[in-house]
């Protein structure tokens, strides 16, 4: 089937949503073609027909019928793929719901707290999303455990929904390591996510579409640097 249709996805290389649907589709060893998009200049037709609602990243165009936001994508690509390689969605249909529990708490949680430490206005700001991102991976840990049953990924043998969902951050979370000089997935505080990122990383499915964590690193710093200006900017504003 996959030879027969035709899959475009429209990105931009260093968000961690498109990540995710990139991740998707190289466990299931989809060949398609990837549009990369100007998502902080003028955005490509394509992208605001496919998805004129949030007119963000990622779309996924299957046979000229576009698929938006990247749970519901890496859902959609396990449906009609469900025969490429294993099933990245449980068979069970308690399962099922618990791995969608899992990769909702992700985005809700630790995006969320990940943001506020990284665009917190003030240090007070920062450190309490610093905070509540360290209680969302403590919490991810035990997810970790129950779900992997003491194999080594979340979805048991083989990478699953919740792998992907959270694998979309990993290259995020080593480039804050950088930056940081801390350790998110600290091996102290939560070991078995510690491990789990290093094996995940090495795979070549996710060596095959993961972004350069330098350049990640140098987007970061820039993006500061603007973020700074502009509060300076402000700042000189209510002086004057």
């Amino acid at each position: 089937m996959a030879g027969e249709d035709e899959l475009k996805l429209l990105g931009m290389w260093a968000s961690p949503f498109v990540l995710r649907a990139r991740l998707a589709l190289s466990f299931k060893g989809l060949r398609y073609e990837y549009v990369e998009e100007k998502i902080f200049g003028n955005k490509s037709e394509l992208l605001l027909k496919s998805n004129p609602v949030h007119k963000k990243v990622p779309v996924l165009i299957h046979n000229g019928k576009p698929i938006c936001e990247s749970r519901i994508i890496v859902q959609y690509i396990d449906e009609v793929y469900g025969a490429a390689r294993p099933s990245l969605l449980p068979a069970d249909p308690y399962h099922r719901v618990v791995a969608r529990f899992w990769a909702a708490y992700i985005d809700d949680k630790l995006f969320s707290s990940f943001m506020m430490m990284i665009m917190g206005k003030t240090e007070e700001e920062k450190a309490e999303g610093r905070k509540q991102l360290f209680a969302a991976v403590g919490t991810l840990e035990g997810a970790l455990k129950e779900c992997s049953k003491g194999k080594p990924f979340f979805g048991g043998d083989s990478v699953g929904f919740v792998d992907i969902a959270l694998g979309g951050f990993v290259a995020w979370v080593l480039a804050r390591d950088r930056l940081s000089g801390l350790k998110h997935f600290d091996a102290d505080r939560s070991p078995l996510l510690a491990a789990w990122l290093e094996r995940f990383s090495s795979l070549d499915e996710t060596k095959a579409v993961m972004p350069d964590v330098e350049k990640l690193v140098e987007l970061s710093k820039r993006r500061q640097a603007q973020a700074d200006a502009a509060a300076a900017a402000v700042q000189g504003n209510r002086s004057g």
